[in-house]
């Protein structure tokens, strides 16, 4: 979950700058960023990640989704890195799938013959869930938060989290619960067989060097933070 640090060292939340880098079309140059400094972090010590991680989950926005050149630019970085492809898993919105249909099939069509992954996320708010699901090689299904986070109070909610739930098993896709908060939303997901929960209650976000290297935590920043300000020069540049 990005954040951006300020220099006074306070925490600046997405839901505070991403929509002004949307409105001022940034979110291809972010993601570039993204998808470079993870993929570098991760590349520092190949046998530990290989060890430790199962999937890194990386956003991808729908401006960038709409650019041409992201399948290649993608692929490049992966081979680059050295990072193996079978850990990376790239979620895109449901929102942004339907307002770039073509681009987004055929990026997921390629990425996944590398061994990458794909999840669409925001499940269940798009105009069109199931119409084009069937087409679309996804692996896993992100249920939106809005139907999580009452789904223990609100029938409707419950009933929508479980027909998505249904759908996605019954495709073979992996389904991912957002916005759990509690324990009453974790265990009324078990009971519908979801297949993962992501939230607060699950666990709270902390930085990727912490996640992947614990102990070496200092040593890797070190490496990171360098890796960072050399991108962070490159995208002001």
């Amino acid at each position: 979950m990005l954040r951006i640090r300020e220099e006074n060292g306070d925490i600046i939340s997405p839901g505070s700058f991403i929509p002004a880098a949307e409105r001022y079309s940034l979110m291809p140059a972010i993601d570039r960023w993204v998808i470079e400094n993870t993929l570098a972090t991760l590349a520092i010590d190949i046998d530990h990640i290989n060890e430790l991680v199962g999937v890194i989950s990386i956003n991808l926005s729908g401006q960038s989704l709409s650019d041409e050149r992201l399948m290649q630019y993608l692929i490049e970085q992966i081979i680059e890195s050295g990072v193996p492809p079978e850990i990376l898993c790239f979620e895109i919105t449901e929102t942004a799938v339907i307002s770039n249909l073509s681009n987004a099939t055929g990026l997921i069509a390629e990425l996944r013959t590398m061994g990458c992954e794909f999840a669409l996320d925001d499940f269940g708010v798009g105009l069109s869930s199931f119409g084009y699901l069937k087409n679309l090689a996804v692996d896993y299904l992100k249920l939106d938060g809005c139907f999580i986070k009452n789904m223990t109070k609100d029938k409707i909610d419950l009933a929508m989290v479980q027909s998505i739930n249904h759908i996605g098993q019954t495709m073979n896709i992996k389904t991912i619960a957002e916005y759990v908060e509690n324990e009453d939303i974790l265990q009324a997901l078990a009971e519908l067989k979801v297949d993962y929960a992501q939230g607060y209650h699950v666990g709270k976000p902390e930085s990727l060097e912490r996640t992947l290297y614990g102990e070496q935590q200092s040593l890797i920043t070190s490496e990171a933070d360098l890796v960072t300000g050399q991108l962070l020069s490159k995208y002001r540049s």
